[in-house]
């Protein structure tokens, strides 16, 4: 049974869903980095919010960690790239907040526009300001929308429910994707000199730490209002309180800071300035939708495999996984195969689908094929950590479909570019549960890759097969399988067999010897 720990507060449903799937689960919150890490080698999956800190030395003792999943979708506490070198899968929960922190988004750009903040406490002093706060409508403004995803999306359906222009700057909106929300697809340079209201949904990465830098700042139009719901960081603090100061900005609404909890930060004071203490997600719904979720996603991965918003792998859903399993094992096995074979160090590699295959999710085969392939290098390689692998190696990942079937209802086609040429191998399913080798070199050659294997390359010439089993019989190496292929007769011809136990390189070396020998090599799968 797989074992799960919940280190961060969340909705009781959500252990609730653990135990009814079968999963157990601890719920032991609170807990510091020292005490995390002396018993978080127990757990096969974490679940966390915000308050855990997912750091190197935590993932280092976690050494059965299988997948962590974050109730909400800001990951900035856990180490996402070691984690992938440790195999470790990071799922988050995009959707079960999405509305709450767009929701709040609006709220503060009323507030904004209201000066309602300003008003209340006025007001609940006794004093009758009327003249004083003096807002703007937000219909017809523009509002200028860094980051167009799903959060992005929601702020933008009700901005222009408010009758509101909505200008979108996000390097991944497609046009069409920017003319089905109802948007303006414009660079940054051009929205921060049209927008009226700028709000923020972007994750916070190199690429947006400051985003709203103090020269982007002074590209704004004046009066502009900046609502921040998103990460802190995103915008330069310290820009932001001479711009409000000046008047440039004439106000700011922050649910996020560069460093959280905020109980201390310069901008605290300034004028037109709301603040609220990261309350995006802080809804009811909100908090039990992500715990649920990220139930269901842990609770998959550990039971069937399946892999929902993972940000380090394919995602793989649970009823995809069962009919993917099969593929993936002979996804695994081919690229096994390739990587045991290859002598040269290969900087390419290519992932055929072919006729049903070609109908499925490419992304986990060409996972697993690399999975299998890189344990030439590690033994410690999985489909998390196989594409981090290859990429630092500067391996090139090539996936071609082929919707036509071929010989076979189904087919899986590894190929590598060697010294000596352009090498492949293939494989199908028989029954469509069971892996099996179809071609090897371009010769075909049916066998099932398993156990200890010997790969003999020969001369096709009478008596071989005999010499050969008489080598590994004096050897006290029993056969289980045998599979035979040729280019032709007399030809080269190639040898898979199957043995009861390892073999030595003594037993590697007589076969070497045999007359018409090119190459022997053991193989383990």
């Amino acid at each position: 049974m797989p074992k799960v720990l919940i280190s961060d507060k969340m909705d009781p449903q959500a252990a609730q869903i653990f135990r009814d799937r079968g999963v157990e689960v601890d719920e032991i919150t609170g807990k510091t980095p020292e005490e995390l890490k002396a018993i978080i080698g127990d757990y096969d999956g974490l679940a966390i919010r915000s308050s855990t800190k997912v750091t190197k030395e935590i993932l280092d003792a976690a050494t059965n960690l299988k997948v962590i999943g974050r109730a909400g979708i800001g990951v900035d506490n856990v180490d996402i790239p070691y984690a992938s070198s440790k195999g470790v899968v990071v799922e988050n929960t995009p959707f079960g907040n999405s509305i709450t922190t767009a929701e709040h988004a609006i709220a503060l750009m009323f507030a904004l526009a209201r000066q309602i903040p300003e008003a209340d406490a006025s007001t609940q002093a006794g004093k009758w300001e009327k003249n004083r706060f003096m807002g703007v409508e937000v219909t017809g403004k523009t509002l200028g929308l860094i980051g167009a995803g799903n959060i992005g999306s929601i702020v933008a359906s009700r901005a222009i429910g408010l009758k509101m222009k909505v200008v979108a700057f996000d390097p991944f909106l497609t046009p069409e994707r920017a003319i089905e929300m109802g948007v303006e697809k414009a660079d940054l340079d051009t929205l921060l000199a049209r927008a009226d209201f700028i709000t923020l949904h972007t994750p916070l990465t190199e690429q947006t730490r400051n985003i709203l830098s103090k020269e982007n700042l002074a590209k704004t139009k004046k009066g502009v209002r900046i609502i921040n719901c998103a990460r802190g960081g995103l915008i330069d603090e310290a820009a932001l309180k001479e711009a409000l100061e000046s008047g440039h900005v004439a106000g700011a609404a922050l649910d996020v800071f560069a460093v959280e909890p905020a109980k201390e930060n310069p901008l605290f004071g300034t004028p037109n300035l709301v603040c609220t203490p990261h309350l995006g997600a802080s809804t009811s719904e909100a908090q039990v939708n992500v715990a649920l979720q990220v139930a269901e996603q842990l609770s998959d991965y550990l039971l069937t495999g399946g892999v929902t918003n993972a940000l380090n792998m394919p995602s793989l859903s649970a009823e995809e996984a069962p009919k993917l399993k099969p593929y993936m094992a002979l996804a695994e096995k081919l690229g096994s195969l390739v990587g045991q074979l290859a002598s040269d160090d290969l900087d390419n590699i290519a992932i055929e689908v072919e006729g049903a295959a070609a109908e499925l999710n490419i992304k986990p085969i060409t996972g697993a094929v690399l999975a299998g392939f890189m344990r030439r290098y590690s033994d410690t390689v999985n489909m998390v950590n196989a594409p981090y692998l290859a990429k630092e190696r500067g391996l090139d990942v090539r996936e071609v479909r082929h919707a036509q079937e071929g010989d076979y209802h189904t087919l899986v086609r590894v190929t590598v570019n060697t010294s000596v040429g352009e090498r492949s191998v293939a494989g199908t399913l028989f029954g469509n549960a069971n892996p099996r080798l179809v071609e090897m070199f371009g010769i075909s050659l049916e066998a099932e890759l398993e156990g200890h294997m010997l790969y003999i390359v020969n001369e096709d010439a009478p008596g071989f097969i005999g010499r050969v089993g008489t080598t590994l019989g004096e050897a006290g190496l029993n056969i289980g399988t045998f599979h035979l292929g040729r280019r032709s007769a007399g030809g080269e011809a190639i040898l898979l067999l199957t043995v009861d136990s390892a073999i030595s390189q003594a037993v590697l070396d007589a076969v070497a010897k045999l007359p018409g020998v090119k190459r022997v090599k053991a193989l383990q799968f």
